[in-house]
């Protein structure tokens, strides 16, 4: 039976953010007797197809909680995967949502544009890491943002082939799903897929042989492509630069940047897909800084408007311009509070400096994790970067996954009011993605309970 860790009578009164109350507090069991009456209403009329994480009900948040409909109190280490990097409801972003509401929602940038769009361009190329001037196209969801940079690539180079890594995750839409490596719960049944898409070994220092580096890692890749493709085919390699669903791999130092070398000799353009790690999530506004590495296009989501929905593709002017008049767009693309909300998160994120803030979450968790290797041998590895960290769960003594054990401690945390992932190619990984706005008390809070659940005791 799965022990509850207890909650810690707090020294002093925790802060408040959005009327919420920075604090985990359990009324009831996790999900409660209101949550449990919301999810047969959610079984009788929600295809089984749509998953769920955790059971309970949001009513309310702010900051770092999540408010159900029982009145517990969770934290949040997941940030509707890493989308509210501002943390829920922050008022900057409230303020702009309701401002532009009372403005106006919808145009149809393509009919009648409005000057928000205009203003997230230009902060786009600002912050991206592109060479020379960039351009940029709204959009709505990651996919969508990953299906037009494909679309940008082909036409700018009148090539067909596509380049993926194993491990990646690219979406849910036909080619988006042809591009990822998951086959379950992802693929299955729902084929045929796109063609002319291509998969490359990643680095993954963890399974990778031993002392692998990352240029070695690249060399490998590299060869994969050309046996499989030849580079005078290939449009664009799309990579995560630390990979999401597939586990959180880090690759090696130097990967990427042979990646990139190699691209710019042969032509290929350099997707980054930044839609998880974007936006002060790996402790730098994006992850290909780490390396000073450029891409010809970057994919953007999830943390670009604290929870809006809204997505682009930020890539060099001239390969953005290959494409013909009424080639990109959509109707809803670049709508005007979602606009409103990122110019606010995007404020937010150089105003707070939510990068440094990724930076110190990292040391913290860290140390928690790292300290409670010697107690739970299931800990293969601990890695990521900046705010966006996992712990890969083996089979003690070996590198085999145990996603059994993953989803154990993952329930026990959820039953204790805190939220955490899984992710992986194999379903063993906890990943950490907590709202870069989150205190040291709430993170230390939720990280013992997932301590004692890694451990069977107490942090």
């Amino acid at each position: 039976m799965t022990t509850v860790p207890t909650v810690a009578a707090p020294a002093a009164p925790a802060p408040l953010v959005a009327g919420v109350e920075q604090r985990r507090h359990l009324r009831t069991a996790v999900p409660g007797p209101a949550s449990l009456a919301l999810g047969e209403r959610r079984a009788a009329v929600v295809p089984t197809g749509v998953g769920m994480v955790l059971p309970a009900f949001v009513e309310r948040a702010g900051g770092a909680v999540l408010v159900d409909v029982d009145g517990n109190r969770l934290v949040d280490l997941g940030a509707g995967i890493a989308v509210v990097n501002a943390g829920h409801a922050h008022p900057r972003v409230v303020e702009a949502v309701r401002r532009q509401a009372e403005a106006f929602l919808h145009t149809c940038f393509m009919v009648t544009p409005y000057e928000g769009y205009v203003t997230v361009a230009e902060r786009l190329a600002g912050l991206a890491p592109v060479a020379g001037p960039a351009k940029t196209v709204l959009l709505n969801s990651g996919a969508e943002a990953v299906e037009n940079a494909v679309k940008i690539a082909r036409a700018a180079t009148g090539r067909d082939a596509v380049v993926v890594f194993d491990h990646a995750y690219h979406g849910r839409t036909n080619l988006t799903m042809a591009m990822t490596a998951k086959a379950m719960p992802y693929k299955r049944g729902f084929g045929p897929f796109a063609g002319e898409v291509y998969r490359a070994p990643m680095s993954y220092p963890f399974r990778d042989p031993a002392g692998m580096t990352g240029e070695e890692a690249a060399a490998r890749a590299i060869g994969s492509i050309r046996t499989q493709v030849g580079a005078d085919q290939v449009a664009c390699l799309v990579i995560e630069p630390v990979q999401g669903e597939g586990g959180f791999v880090d690759p090696a130092p130097g990967f990427l940047p042979a990646l990139a070398a190699w691209c710019r000799e042969n032509g290929v353009l350099l997707v980054a897909d930044e839609i998880q790690t974007g936006f002060g999530r790996t402790g730098d506004v994006f992850a290909l800084d780490h390396e000073g590495v450029q891409a010809d296009l970057v994919t953007v989501a999830k943390g670009l408007a604290d929870g809006m929905p809204l997505a682009g593709v930020v890539g060099r002017a001239d390969v953005m311009d290959a494409v013909h008049a009424g080639g990109l767009g959509g109707t809803y693309g670049g709508n005007p509070v979602a606009c409103a909300a990122a110019l606010a998160a995007m404020d937010v994120l150089v105003d707070e400096d939510l990068s440094a803030r990724a930076r110190g979450i990292e040391s913290l968790v860290r140390t928690a994790l790292e300290a409670a290797r010697a107690d739970a041998p299931a800990i293969g590895d601990v890695r990521g970067r900046g705010a966006m960290l996992a712990v890969e769960l083996v089979r003690p003594g070996t590198t085999e996954p145990d996603p059994a054990e993953a989803a154990r401690v993952a329930r026990t945390c959820h039953q204790a009011g805190v939220v955490v992932l899984t992710c992986g190619t194999y379903g063993n990984v906890i990943r950490l993605l907590p709202p870069l706005v989150i205190d040291d008390d709430l993170l230390r809070d939720g990280l013992g309970v997932l301590v004692e659940a890694l451990t069977g005791r107490p942090a």
